[in-house]
């Protein structure tokens, strides 16, 4: 099938896009499932008692938050190589996205964790409730709950972050539509269909966290 018209190269490039962004879809899952405990685990440390440890975990976080996500695609890609660990471009991209995903959750949930009433803390003191069981029963649950929107605002930035990893090779949906263009010099067409596709997830998702967070401000 070769048809010039917009319509006719869209129904044509429409199969190999669908794929791209599917592996765009996964790669943001992967991320965020390894990313979001890793970021849960950061902000615990960061309200650590010893300062060593409040010290290392801050400055993992902020190396984290001010290394792009481009460049720690590109560290993890030809750094874990040259360490002697052989990994394809979905592994290293999520190894990427999913330190990035940690190092901005950490605030997230930190927000989140301190969000949480004293009065329930005390609460919990006064049942003899030791620390481990109050910060696993009662400060971790409602904490992350309340962080929900914004982690779900946060996901959504993760799937367009994926559109990186077409400088990996990894051929996610941006990387696809790169190729069809310089196949076809149809760049407008293709990029604005691949655009479209971004926004059958990202627009349902945006309403979803807006949906959230008036539903959730009703009963914090």
């Amino acid at each position: 099938m070769n048809d010039d018209t917009l319509l006719g190269g869209w129904l044509e490039w429409l199969p190999s896009l669908l794929d791209g962004l599917w592996l765009s879809v996964r790669l943001a899952g992967a991320s965020l499932v390894i990313g979001i405990p890793l970021g849960l685990a950061l902000a615990l440390l960061m309200s650590a008692r010893h300062r060593w440890v409040r010290v290392v975990a801050i400055i993992v976080v902020e190396v984290g938050r001010g290394t792009p996500a481009l460049v720690m695609l590109q560290i993890v890609y030809f750094g874990l190589p040259s360490a002697g660990l052989t990994v394809g471009s979905f592994v290293a991209a999520v190894v990427a996205l999913a330190l990035t995903t940690g190092a901005y959750t950490s605030e997230i949930l930190r927000a989140g964790l301190q969000a949480v009433p004293h009065g329930e803390v005390e609460a919990a003191s006064a049942l003899a409730m030791s620390n481990r069981d109050t910060l696993r029963f009662i400060v971790i649950p409602q904490g992350v709950r309340i962080a929900i929107p914004a982690l779900l605002g946060f996901a959504i930035l993760i799937l367009q972050a994926t559109a990186l990893t077409f400088t990996i090779a990894l051929p996610e949906l941006l990387s696809r539509a790169y190729s069809i263009g310089s196949n076809t010099f149809r760049y407008l067409d293709v990029l604005l269909l691949a655009g479209l596709l971004y926004l059958l997830i990202t627009l349902p998702a945006g309403w979803l966290t807006n949906w959230t967070e008036r539903r959730m401000a009703r009963h914090l």
